[in-house]
């Protein structure tokens, strides 16, 4: 179970890594705009709020890392940043779209079940 938890865990942090890339760098470009389905007009209107938000999934990408570096004495670490990622997943289905409860919620709510379990 501990190693399907770490498994997940470098998932989820990928995800993060990869939403770092789309809202900092690809926010304007088609992959983006495509990504979260809006005009040129509204991503030029919203980029400087996005690349914000995507810095944010960066840090919580680095803090899953770190966790899993960290092995057993990082375990605080992955409970923490896959609680803000089940959090932020909640808040963002609930305000945004519901779509990012299964592609940001769930994945983080396996990663945090998993973690817990696996101890």
């Amino acid at each position: 179970m501990a190693t399907i938890s770490v498994v997940v865990v470098l998932l989820v942090a990928m995800l993060h890594g990869y939403f770092l890339v789309l809202e900092m760098f690809l926010w304007d470009k088609p992959a983006g705009l495509r990504a979260f389905g809006q005009s040129k007009e509204r991503a030029a209107a919203t980029k400087v709020l996005a690349a914000n938000q995507g810095l944010y999934n960066g840090f919580i990408a680095a803090g899953l890392l770190w966790g899993v570096i960290q092995g057993a004495a990082g375990y605080e670490f992955k409970l923490y940043f896959l609680s803000c990622v089940v959090v932020a997943g909640v808040y963002g289905a609930v305000t945004a779209s519901r779509r990012i409860l299964y592609v940001q919620a769930l994945p983080g709510l396996l990663g945090l079940l998993l973690v817990l379990f696996s101890r």
